[in-house]
C-alpha cells in the first residue's frame, strides 16, 4: 500500500464556508500531495489550483470553449490566449449593472460593441 503513494509528503484539508438559499453551508475540500507539510506552502497551492479552475469554468461558460472543435493546435492555443485576454478585459469593465455574469456582459458588449470599444481600448 505505501508504495503506491509513493511521494506522498503531506495530507492536507480546506474548510470553506458557503452562503446559499438554503443558509450557511460548509465544505471540506482534502488533498493529498508531494508538497512539504508546511501551511503556507498548502495554502499557495490550493489558491493556486482553485484560480486555474476558475478560469477553466469561466472560459467553458462565458466562451463554451470545452466545445470548441479547432483541430489546428496552433490555431487552438491561440484562440485560448484570446479567450483569456478577452476574459480579462470582462473582468475590468463595469457595465450599467454591477454584478453581471461574464457571460451576460459578453452578450450585452456584443449587442453594442461600438459602445464599449472604447471603454475596451482605454484598458
Amino acid at each position: 500500500m505505501k508504495k503506491e503513494w509513493k511521494g506522498l509528503k503531506s495530507i492536507g484539508m480546506e474548510k470553506k464556508t458557503h452562503w446559499d438559499e438554503k443558509g450557511k453551508r460548509i465544505e471540506y475540500r482534502y488533498y493529498i500531495s508531494s508538497l512539504k507539510p508546511e501551511a503556507e506552502t498548502f495554502q499557495r497551492a490550493v489558491r493556486g489550483h482553485w484560480s486555474v479552475e476558475s478560469m477553466d469554468w469561466h472560459l467553458d461558460v462565458t466562451f463554451r470553449e470545452d466545445a470548441n472543435r479547432t483541430i489546428d493546435k496552433q490555431a487552438a492555443q491561440k484562440l485560448n490566449i484570446i479567450r483569456k485576454w478577452s476574459l480579462s478585459i470582462l473582468k475590468m469593465i463595469e457595465i450599467s449593472k454591477p454584478g453581471l455574469s461574464m457571460r451576460k456582459k459578453r452578450f450585452v458588449i456584443g449587442l453594442r460593441s461600438i459602445r464599449y470599444l472604447e471603454k475596451v481600448l482605454s484598458f
